[in-house]
C-alpha cells in the first residue's frame, strides 16, 4: 500500500529523504537526483526518469518497469527481485550490483558492464545484452530465452541450469564458462568461443 501524503520531490531529489518505502513515484522526473543509500522497497517507480541519478547502495526492491536509468550510478545497489521489465540501463555504472531473481524481460542492457553481477534466477527473456561484459557473472538458473548475447563476454560466467532457448550467442565468449546442465539446442552460436 502506497503512502498517501504529498511527496516533497525536491527533498527526495537532494537526498534529504532516505526512507522511501512503499511510495508511488509513477512517472516522476528524478534525473540527476542524489538517491544514494535510499530505500525504495515496495515502491512504484514505473516509468520514472532516473537518468544520471546517484543510486549507489540504494535498496531498489521495487517496481521499476519502463524506468530510464541511462547513466545512473548503481554501484552496490540491491535490486533483488525488482521488476525492471522494459527498463533502460544504457551506460549505467553497475559494479557489485545484485539482480538475483529480478525481472528484466525486454530491458535494454546493451554494452553494460555486468562483470561479477549476481543474476541468479533472473528473468532475462528477450533482453538485449549485445556486447555486455558478463565475466564471472552468476547467471545460474537464469532464463535467457530469446535474449541477444551476441558479442557478449561470458568468460568464467556461471550458466549452470540457465535456460538458453532461442538465445543469440553469435561471437560471444564463453571461455571457461560453467555450462553444467545447459542445453545449446535452438541456440544461435555462429563464431561463438566455447571451451
Amino acid at each position: 500500500m502506497s503512502k498517501s501524503y504529498t511527496l516533497d520531490i525536491e527533498n527526495i531529489r537532494h537526498g534529504n529523504i532516505k526512507d522511501l518505502q512503499a511510495i508511488n513515484l509513477n512517472g516522476a522526473n528524478l534525473s540527476g537526483a542524489d538517491l544514494a543509500q535510499s530505500n525504495f522497497t515496495g515502491s512504484n517507480l514505473t516509468g520514472v526518469n532516473l537518468t544520471g541519478a546517484n543510486l549507489e547502495k540504494a535498496i531498489l526492491r521495487c517496481n521499476l518497469r519502463g524506468a530510464d536509468l541511462t547513466g545512473a550510478s548503481l554501484q552496490g545497489a540491491d535490486l533483488r527481485g525488482a521488476d525492471l521489465r522494459g527498463a533502460i540501463l544504457l551506460s549505467s555504472q553497475v559494479e557489485n550490483i545484485s539482480l538475483a531473481g529480478s525481472f528484466l524481460a525486454g530491458a535494454i542492457l546493451t554494452n553494460l558492464d555486468l562483470c561479477n553481477a549476481d543474476l541468479r534466477g533472473a528473468d532475462l527473456r528477450g533482453v538485449n545484452l549485445v556486447g555486455a561484459c558478463l565475466q564471472k557473472a552468476d547467471l545460474s538458473n537464469a532464463n535467457l530465452s530469446g535474449a541477444d548475447l551476441s558479442q557478449a563476454d561470458l568468460e568464467e560466467a556461471n550458466l549452470s541450469g540457465a535456460i538458453l532457448h532461442g538465445t543469440n550467442l553469435t561471437q560471444a565468449n564463453l571461455l571457461c564458462a560453467i555450462v553444467e546442465g545447459v542445453s545449446f539446442d535452438y541456440v544461435i552460436t555462429s563464431e561463438t568461443i566455447i571451451q
